[in-house]
């Protein structure tokens, strides 16, 4: 059955440094260390079964602000809109997952009470971002079809927003992360002037590790700044993907 994808990029500023392999890497969700507002965190995704973890990376920071309908991370604050929503870590010394021995893990409690129902979404905190005192939040969410909306920022500046919004189907339970490079262009040969243009801006989708989709800004003059699925790029289409 044929998929209808869409995707939305807005952009505020010009190209990120790149994450993938050939690509230049970009700065942020590199370290995990502990943030000023946290007492426990992940510090890797959990996965349960029967769910779906949707996850960002590739930038300073990056946070996931909605989900279908629902508010999740606050452009504002940063911070979940809805403190219910939030998953505890109940380790005493406030010591990552990740960094606890495996009989630790065992004894650490983390809520894993199923989700409800199709709406229902928890926030469940990851680790340090790299822009201070902000913390990185994946989400836990049943899979069927969804939209999602993420703020990336390539600066370590909360008012340069990079906004993506994709629409996917989700329906195998695992992790997915979308994660954001800018790709080196094939044509560049390292003059003043290619080093001068802009690369253009990539998110790629990845489901357990494997690319499922990808989606490039276009730099032509009739589709300047739009985003495209890569796929749509390849059979020479210029249709715009709508939002």
């Amino acid at each position: 059955m044929n998929k209808q994808r869409y995707a939305v990029w807005t952009s505020m500023a010009v190209a990120v440094s790149l994450l993938l392999t050939g690509c230049q890497s970009l700065t942020g969700y590199k370290q995990i260390d502990k943030a000023e507002n946290a007492t426990a965190w992940a510090g890797q995704v959990i996965p349960i079964a029967g769910e779906v973890n949707i996850a960002c990376a590739g930038t300073y920071h990056c946070e996931i602000t909605q989900i279908d309908k629902t508010p999740v991370i606050s452009t504002d604050t940063h911070k979940p809109v809805d403190l219910a929503m939030l998953v505890s870590m109940s380790n005493a010394d406030g010591i990552p997952y990740a960094k606890l021995s495996k009989r630790e893990q065992e004894q650490m409690q983390m809520d894993t009470i199923p989700l409800a129902d199709n709406k229902s979404v928890k926030i469940v905190p990851l680790s340090a971002s790299d822009m201070p005192g902000l913390i990185n939040y994946y989400a836990r969410v049943k899979p069927i079809k969804r939209e999602v909306h993420i703020n990336f920022y390539p600066e370590n500046n909360v008012d340069y927003i990079e906004r993506f919004a994709l629409i996917d189907e989700f329906k195998e339970s695992g992790t997915y992360l979308l994660r954001a490079y800018s790709r080196k262009s094939p044509q560049n040969n390292g003059s003043l002037l290619d080093a001068a243009s802009p690369e253009p801006l990539c998110i790629d989708l990845l489901k357990d590790n494997l690319l499922q989709r990808r989606f490039c800004k276009l730099l032509n003059t009739e589709n300047q700044g739009e985003f495209v699925e890569t796929s749509m790029i390849r059979q020479g289409s210029t249709q715009k993907v709508a939002s």
